[in-house]
């Protein structure tokens, strides 16, 4: 039997108090990692706190493996306001920055917070995030987001959410699998599809309120469609053969997908108002794997057409087609960061396979991985991390690697393995 999830909002409550499936594991760092001391914030409301802001701040950044948070008890104070800082303090135990903070419930819940310079001994930033006390967690990585940009120069991606597919295997019986979305890192897991027939190919909407995956429910592919906010599901597909890879154009009126029913899988798109087909490609070869090119001129997608697999663009105004991976036998499973340039992918190399980054400007491909059976990259809406699939002994784990190769973390599942994880887009608050 298939399970449904009726209504994500009044699930989220409850889910803060699950034990998230995924658990983090930093495997490298920068070098010389920013010291930084995020203070214990205060709280102003009845009881305890519902949440430790600081101490999911003081991850966050751990996780980005830029930081270096400062021990609680290595801490010579414990301020919460500017007037209750003094520098010299932070300065004895070598932290650059400081960052301090206050909690307050009242109709919804606020977090106000700090971020000093020791060297400079002044206040660098400041800034308020409110919103409902059940999203306590999302607040504080919006906290993550600002200090991390402000001492990186780059968007942060905490404030974002992850979709992936867990399976339990069974080997007496048939696998179970369900498609999870979570906090980017790993907590509040709420089950959005479960049951005994497979899921792919998790994608999300542009404006992060909606999913597509495809499911075996009926016994074959099809592609569905799930609100986030009502929980309500719909058919897109059911057609002979393959129904997959769906991919969201970047104005959320149009689906790329993959279908088999006029013969070979080729590349159609769907208009997600009318339910027309346009059908792209017409080759005797698999043409599978869509992406869109942020700017909804292009489609990315890999093909055989030339005798492996390899990645080629689709110019939706000239129905051009141009191969733009040459490096290598086997190039597949394209995915484009925001920018433009960048694109990971699933790169063969003395017949393994890595995570790799084309840049589309300098047609340079940067092998990122050392593992030897990774997939279904994925990447950060700040174009920083590629989220990926690998194998750890029998079971597949989630791992994120940065772009310039410098940090690695890794997110086995509690477990059973997790495979096909999708990076949210940033989400309006």
């Amino acid at each position: 039997m298939w399970i449904r999830r009726a209504s994500l909002l009044a699930l989220l409550f409850f889910a803060s108090s699950l034990r998230a499936e995924l658990q983090i594991e930093i495997n490298q760092g920068l070098d010389n990692p920013t010291p930084i001391a995020v203070v214990p914030f205060g709280w102003q409301g009845l009881g305890a706190a519902p949440e430790d802001v600081a101490q999911i701040v003081d991850s966050d950044l751990v996780r980005s493996g830029q930081f270096a948070p400062v021990s609680r008890r290595d801490m010579l104070s414990y301020p919460t306001r500017e007037t209750e800082m003094y520098f010299r303090d932070w300065r004895a135990i070598s932290a650059e920055y400081v960052l301090i903070g206050q909690v307050t419930l009242g109709t919804q819940i606020r977090i106000d917070f700090q971020l000093f310079d020791t060297t400079r001994q002044l206040a660098i930033d400041s800034g308020t995030v409110t919103g409902p006390v059940t999203e306590l967690r999302m607040l504080s990585h919006r906290v993550s987001d600002a200090v991390y940009e402000r001492l990186t120069g780059i968007s942060g991606a905490f404030a974002t959410r992850l979709l992936y597919v867990s399976v339990m295997r069974n080997p007496n019986a048939k696998d179970f699998y369900r498609l999870t979305l979570a906090d980017s890192d790993g907590q509040r897991p709420i089950v959005l599809l479960e049951g005994r027939d497979p899921i792919l190919s998790p994608t999300w909407s542009p404006d992060g309120q909606e999913v597509a995956y495809v499911s075996f429910e009926t016994s074959r592919p099809a592609i569905y469609r799930q609100n986030l906010r009502t929980g309500a599901r719909e058919q897109l597909t059911n057609f002979q053969g393959l129904n997959n890879s769906p991919a969201w154009s970047p104005d959320g009126n149009t689906m790329a997908l993959v279908l088999s029913k006029d013969g070979n899988p080729d590349i159609y798109l769907l208009n997600l108002t009318s339910r027309a087909l346009t059908r792209l490609t017409r080759h005797f070869a698999i043409d599978t794997e869509p992406t869109w090119m942020p700017d909804g001129k292009s489609l990315l997608f890999t093909s055989d057409r030339g005798g492996r697999p390899q990645i080629y663009r689709y110019d939706l105004r000239t129905k051009k087609i141009q191969r733009i991976t040459f490096e290598g036998a086997f190039n597949a499973r394209a995915r484009v960061a925001q920018d433009g340039r960048n694109v990971a992918l699933v790169h063969q190399r003395d017949g393994r396979y890595h995570i790799a980054v084309l840049d589309l400007v300098t047609d340079r491909l940067t092998v990122l991985t050392e593992t030897s059976l990774d997939e279904s990259p994925s990447i950060a809406p700040n174009g920083s991390v590629v989220l990926y699939a690998t194998k750890r002994g029998q079971d597949s784990i989630l791992a994120a690697v940065a772009v310039d190769g410098g940090v690695r973390f890794s997110l086995p599942a509690r477990e059973g393995s997790v495979q096909e994880p999708a990076w949210s887009p940033y989400v309006t608050p």
